[in-house]
């Protein structure tokens, strides 16, 4: 990191304008002092796909549990802004878990805000990598994205067959992905404040990021990836979604 991006010159002369963050949130019952969980979502997803299972599951078991929006149109740099800001306003330094991009944008984040821990769940910190998935698993949903349209994901890419079909269509209708192109560019993470703690999750059977990603992903913050066979990219909306969230929860606790 060198002296320009401490200081952030481009914060300075270009400050990302404001903009009411939606963030849904659900508290555990007995507050234990435990850190507050900060979900961050991936392309085309939402709060609502924490909030469908991974936000009630993470209170459930005494941890403050949050999800930010990505903001309408919102570049990389807004979108880490928004989560640091988030994060910020919380009453003790958070966990950060993103997804997809949204881990992208996590692994961005570390390097401005002194988390407790971090987790990057199937992380897209390669865009053409993932590009390549796309085009081989769904061209037709993928090609449109290539000259400014939406990327239309299929059930195939991020989910398995347990996952019920309907459930699938619905889940599908929720998403609005437009990529921008600077989520293209292989992502070099910053180094983290303060050191955390950082898992990287992922499952060898993601039709989005491929388990080379996902090695180098975790060999950045000098681990291995915690694997899921059997589960789909969406790993917080696949049949089997208490899985990774009870490993995460678990390995959260042994750092506390």
């Amino acid at each position: 990191m060198t002296a320009f991006d401490l200081l952030r010159f481009e914060d300075w002369t270009n400050p990302v304008p404001p903009a009411d963050r939606e963030v849904a949130a659900l508290l555990p019952d007995d507050d234990e002092g435990r850190p507050p969980v900060l979900f961050v979502p991936g392309l085309g997803h939402a709060a609502w796909a924490f909030a469908e299972h991974w936000l009630p599951h993470t209170a459930g078991r005494g941890f403050p549990a949050h999800a930010v929006t990505p903001r309408p149109g919102g570049d990389l740099r807004a979108q880490v802004h928004d989560v640091v800001q988030t994060a910020a306003s919380l009453p003790r330094r958070a966990v950060l878990i993103g997804h997809g991009v949204g881990a992208q944008v996590v692994a961005r984040a570390l390097g401005r805000y002194p988390a407790h821990a971090a987790v990057l769940v199937a992380p897209v910190l390669d865009g053409w990598s993932a590009l390549g998935s796309a085009l081989r698993t769904n061209p037709s949903g993928t090609l449109p994205a290539l000259f400014g349209g939406r990327l239309r994901f299929s059930a195939r890419q991020l989910f398995t067959s347990g996952l019920p079909a309907d459930q699938a269509t619905e889940y599908l209708s929720r998403l609005d992905p437009k990529p921008r192109a600077e989520l293209l560019r292989r992502t070099t993470p910053p180094r983290p404040v303060g050191n955390p703690p950082t898992l990287v999750i992922g499952s060898p059977d993601d039709r989005v990021v491929a388990r080379k990603a996902l090695d180098r992903a975790a060999a950045a913050y000098a681990g291995a990836p915690l694997m899921f066979p059997g589960m789909g990219h969406d790993l917080m909306l696949d049949d089997s979604w208490a899985e990774p969230i009870d490993a995460i929860l678990d390995w959260l606790l042994k750092h506390l």
